[in-house]
């Protein structure tokens, strides 16, 4: 398999696993909702919970059309996909992958319920970080990635 097409795969399926694992965390909580609606303590400083936030990170946008949201988030997975294209290497390419499988989880979650399905719950004392979801956490990882991958590139491969 070439090197390009090699990268291509690795952020398709890196978009693939982050969707699926998004849906079905999702599907568990919606589930389970009327259970986890006031929260179910996992341990000190962490509850699974159920919440719909029809906005976007931490709530910002909240209030805005549902369908303005998705194709501003359709329209980011575009760019990414042709970044994926473009990917010079797998680390980059998983990166962009996991941003846009996270990113079409929650369009999905919007085109079903108007709203995103929220259920990781962080806290220290009564200070509540803004629930969130595993598409969360594939966007903001694959965000974090694509920030270290130039370090990555720099370290020097040792074998043959």
């Amino acid at each position: 398999m070439l090197r390009a097409e090699r990268t291509r795969v690795i952020g398709m399926l890196a978009a693939v696993a982050a969707f699926a694992i998004d849906q079905v965390t999702k599907a568990i909580v919606v589930t389970n909702a009327s259970f986890l609606s006031a929260g179910v303590p996992v341990f000190p400083g962490f509850n699974l919970t159920f919440h719909r936030n029809d906005g976007v990170t931490f709530g910002l946008l909240g209030g805005a059309p549902w369908w303005s949201l998705v194709v501003l988030a359709l329209a980011v997975c575009a760019w990414l996909a042709i970044m994926v294209l473009r990917a010079g290497n797998g680390i980059e390419a998983l990166a962009y992958g996991a941003i846009i499988g996270g990113a079409l989880g929650n369009v999905l979650d919007r085109l079903r319920f108007r709203a995103v399905t929220d259920f990781l719950d962080f806290y220290v004392g009564s200070a509540h970080w803004p629930a969130f979801n595993m598409a969360d956490v594939f966007v903001v990882g694959g965000v974090g990635l694509l920030l270290l991958a130039p370090i990555f590139k720099q370290r020097p491969r040792s074998g043959p």
